[in-house]
């Protein structure tokens, strides 16, 4: 269907000239001798004003059209709108490619958040979440460009895989056999699957990701990740994307590095991309976004050994819900101390105890910390998860049996120390955390597309 994107209008690229142009009707308005529809395309933010003159148009055909949600395909003159640097359609003629009726749930009452969840298969067409989505788009494509430019070669990670990444046994499980009462044991149950053993959906693509960089020796991966975790955060959810480089000949200095100048050109990306979709966000939910991006892409980040951050948040004289000792994860109100009010910007802690940290990672010389380091940002919190890996075959070893992992599940694993074994390093970045921090969302169900999270499936 032959038409002119809505961009192209807005730009002014065609005044004085006739256009065809298809849209979806967000506001309209009526009266005696003329009405006014608002189209929106999907192509820019803003809407376009198409002014239909009723002594041209019935009004038993033209009601129809003026119907919030309905689909219209409109071929008018461009001409200069009532404000300066605006443009408007004088329709000639118009057809209804979709009509809408009365129950259309999207009314020009600003809905709650709470409601729009409901209608995941509608609530993108409200300003909030057209910008939320087309942030995300530019997001997505700046990671790709940052990582291109920088000589990194993108790898797919498997989304079905037979082990846990991170240990914590919060993995979904893939299978083609149903409930089974005639099945004595696990065993005999996973003889009958698909691959004859257990398998899960991915909680990250890290493993396969040092595989693929002790040949290619810089790659990262990008997709869908996915935790079983029954956490009803507004941080949480149980499918995400998420982007992992992984880096051979790199130390832990040498990764935070890499996602410094990461955050720094996704965010610069982003400011320069989205000015209209930034404004929007700033004026309805986050007052002071752009300058926080904007000290973000020009700042250098802070840096705090785990163990000093535990004293910055002893010596605060808050009142912290969770308690603060050596030894315990660091909570959101922890972090957001840290990044909000104490260094005011990003900051890396470094160095965290080795017992609440995954197996993979570099252990220390004193034995009881390991070289990882979390990227914590104001309003999120921790943002990305990084870290050195353990190169030392028997080391890695030891802590998988420690931990009471299965061997079997991390063979060839093991076997990258064996053949030519390297320092290498690597990070994972939710996406939707990052987007969450762009736009200033307060919750990572309205930063997905269709969320996923404990008793929602939509």
């Amino acid at each position: 269907m032959q038409h002119v994107d809505l961009k192209e209008i807005r730009a002014g690229l065609h005044v004085g000239k006739k256009v065809t142009v298809c849209g979806w009707v967000r506001t309209s308005r009526d009266s005696k001798n003329v009405a006014f529809a608002e189209l929106n395309d999907g192509t820019e933010l803003s809407h376009t004003q198409v002014v239909f003159d009723k002594a041209k148009f019935n009004d038993n055909d033209l009601a129809p059209m003026l119907a919030l949600g309905a689909a219209l395909r409109v071929v008018g003159d461009v001409v200069n709108g009532q404000r300066e640097g605006t443009y408007e359609i004088q329709a000639e003629s118009a057809e209804l490619l979709g009509g809408s009726d009365g129950t259309y749930p999207l009314q020009k009452k600003r809905h709650t958040m709470e409601f729009l969840r409901t209608i995941p298969h509608l609530r993108v067409r409200t300003n909030t979440f057209n910008a939320v989505f087309r942030v995300r788009s530019e997001l997505s494509y700046a990671i790709h460009e940052f990582f291109h430019k920088n000589g990194y070669y993108y790898v797919h990670s498997p989304i079905i895989t037979g082990s846990d990444c991170e240990g914590a046994g919060e993995v979904f499980k893939v299978t083609t056999v149903g409930f089974d009462p005639t099945v004595k044991s696990e065993e005999e149950y996973y003889k009958k699957d698909f691959f004859g053993r257990s398998a899960g959906l991915t909680v990250s693509g890290q493993l396969e990701g040092e595989v693929m960089a002790t040949a290619l020796g810089k790659i990262y991966t990008f997709g869908p990740t996915f935790r079983a975790e029954n956490s009803n955060t507004p941080r949480h959810a149980a499918e995400f994307w998420q982007v992992e480089p992984e880096v051979a000949f790199a130390d832990i200095d040498d990764i935070i590095g890499i996602a410094t100048d990461m955050i720094k050109y996704i965010t610069s990306y982003i400011l320069e991309h989205c000015a209209t979709e930034l404004k929007f966000f700033e004026e309805r939910f986050e007052a002071g976004l752009i300058a926080k991006l904007q000290n973000v892409a020009d700042s250098d980040f802070a840096r705090i050994d785990y163990k000093d951050a535990i004293e910055v948040l002893k010596k605060s004289g808050k009142q912290f819900v969770y308690p603060v000792e050596w030894g315990l994860d660091l909570q959101t109100e922890h972090e957001r101390y840290l990044t909000d009010e104490y260094f005011k910007k990003p900051v890396f802690v470094v160095n965290y105890p080795r017992k609440i940290k995954s197996f993979y990672m570099k252990q220390n010389a004193d034995g009881v910390t390991v070289a990882a380091t979390d990227l914590l940002v104001p309003g999120v919190g921790e943002i990305i998860g990084c870290s050195e890996r353990e190169a030392d075959y028997d080391k890695l070893l030891n802590e998988i049996k420690s931990r009471g992992m299965k061997l079997a599940d991390y063979a060839n694993y093991l076997d990258l120390r064996k053949f030519g074994s390297v320092p290498h390093s690597g990070f994972g970045l939710g996406l939707e955390r990052m987007l969450m921090y762009v736009t200033g969302m307060s919750n990572i169900r309205d930063v997905i597309e269709f969320s996923r999270t404990k008793d929602d499936l939509k």
